[in-house]
């Protein structure tokens, strides 16, 4: 892959440990427990590279509604406003509350067909989708691993660098229940870490990125004043 043309996540210190970033086209897993800015790495991604490098951006919200996602990112000084014209925010939240009681197979259908017309549409570059398991949930997969890798090539052909946001239970290792971590090109994953009685660090890593020579080691996530940063594990 180009190591060139790498779609940059903008947390400082950690686009390096990865030859500059995500190879474009790839599909990531981002994977987590909860509190660990999952929400936010991804949209600052799509926040960043908009208002960066005129990349454009969609971020398929299917449990979190638009409005209490809008205040959230406010609060992180990642105003959707800002990028209006070239990130769309899909609350399929909404959709999921007003329907109810639809055909079990009707979910997965009404995903394909928002991030398909909005591709169309915007032509967006990245496309972010938060979160994989209640996607899954909403699909009642009959034969979960063959049905996911069909949904993960039908993404692929998007031909969008995809961040799927994915649930950890803490102190959990397993990424998911259907083999999405060998399905995925790359994996993402952030935690929380104890360091001592009264501290807490959230920490991350690239556990894998295809056609990238990265570190495999955990960092310190910081967030201040709007910008993300991995640093060298602080230890005191």
């Amino acid at each position: 892959m180009d190591t060139g043309n790498r779609i940059r996540t903008f947390i400082h210190g950690f686009d390096d440990k990865l030859e500059g970033g995500i190879p474009p086209g790839s599909i990531v897993l981002l994977a987590g427990e909860p509190g660990t800015m999952k929400s936010t790495i991804a949209f600052n991604l799509l926040y960043q590279n908009a208002l960066r490098d005129g990349k454009a951006g969609t971020y398929v919200s299917l449990e979190q509604g638009r409005d209490n996602l809008t205040r959230h990112l406010e609060q992180m000084n990642l105003s959707p406003g800002d990028v209006e014209s070239r990130v769309s925010i899909v609350d399929l939240a909404m959709i999921r509350r007003n329907l109810d009681g639809m055909a079990d197979r009707t979910w997965i259908e009404i995903f394909k067909m928002y991030a398909l017309n909005l591709k169309r549409s915007l032509n967006y570059d990245l496309l972010v989708v938060d979160s994989l398991p209640v996607l899954e949930v909403m699909a009642k997969f009959q034969n979960p691993r063959e049905e996911l890798f069909q949904l993960c090539e039908w993404i692929r052909d998007l031909g969008a660098t995809t961040i799927l946001i994915s649930e950890m239970k803490p102190g959990s290792e397993d990424f998911g229940k259907y083999g999405e971590e060998y399905l995925c090109d790359g994996i993402i994953h952030t935690k929380m870490e104890r360091v001592d009685d009264a501290n807490i660090q959230r920490r991350i890593r690239c556990v894998k990125m295809r056609g990238t020579n990265h570190s495999p080691n955990y960092f310190t996530l910081l967030f201040q004043n709007g910008i993300l940063q991995a640093t060298r594990i602080i230890t005191e």
